[in-house]
């Protein structure tokens, strides 16, 4: 029973490793090559799993060779047009101009209630709004609307002294400091000691969470228990 945990634990570790080679798109929306390979890496994983008296090495030699090919796969993607094409395909323009394009439809196996369904995803309830909708490689649907149908945005608006927050930079977690958000956040030690003065804080040891946003407005939440 040991023996079998152990193979386990190891197993797991290697397709865990296996997925953050391969890169951070492999957790996202897989590409047709990526699914093949994410797909055989948890199927040869398994056997040696179920199988006690297959030797271990057996089960990660291959799973290493997936991960070179798909490494290298990737590389070559990158240099040549025509082989990223061969992976991963192109995308298929399946509205353009307000006009469902039937062909692209039936090439891509999508009907029409595929299309509304995904179109109302988007939250595009009317067909007659969308000006072009793709399917990219992914397999998800991105929608350019018409003109009235879109967003306001500020600019539209021409709204003066409108905040531009951004993603805040979270500067202590759980007590601990965060040196680069700090930097990212262009204050340094000095000016966190002085901040920390002005609430009465002793020890940012103390210090649940703070985070400084765009505007320069720092937010602290004490741990329970603290001021």
């Amino acid at each position: 029973m040991l023996v079998l945990v152990i193979r386990t634990l190891i197993l797991y570790g290697v397709v865990i490793a296996a997925l953050r080679i391969m890169g951070k798109r492999q957790l996202g929306e897989l590409q047709p090559s990526e699914l093949v390979v994410a797909i055989m890496i948890s199927d040869l994983a398994s056997v040696p799993m179920q199988a006690i008296d297959l030797p271990l090495i057996s089960g990660i030699i291959p799973v290493l060779t997936l991960i070179v090919a798909e490494v290298m796969m990737s590389y070559f993607s990158l240099k040549s047009e025509k082989v990223r094409k061969f992976l991963s395909g192109k995308p298929s323009i399946v509205i353009y101009d307000g006009k469902v394009d039937e062909g692209e439809l039936e090439k891509l196996r999508f009907n029409i209630n595929d299309l509304l369904e995904e179109l109302r995803l988007n939250n595009y309830y009317d067909i007659s709004d969308v000006a072009v909708a793709i399917v990219e490689t992914s397999g998800k649907l991105s929608v350019v609307p018409k003109d009235y149908a879109r967003e306001v945005t500020v600019e539209d608006l021409k709204l003066k002294g409108v905040r531009h927050d951004g993603l805040p930079c979270t500067i202590v977690s759980d007590g601990i400091l965060n040196y680069e958000e700090l930097l990212r956040s262009k204050k340094d030690t000095v000016w966190l000691t002085k901040e920390m003065k002005k609430r009465g804080i002793k020890d940012i040891k103390e210090i649940f969470i703070a985070s400084l946003n765009g505007e320069g407005e720092l937010f602290i939440q004490m741990k329970e228990g603290k001021k």
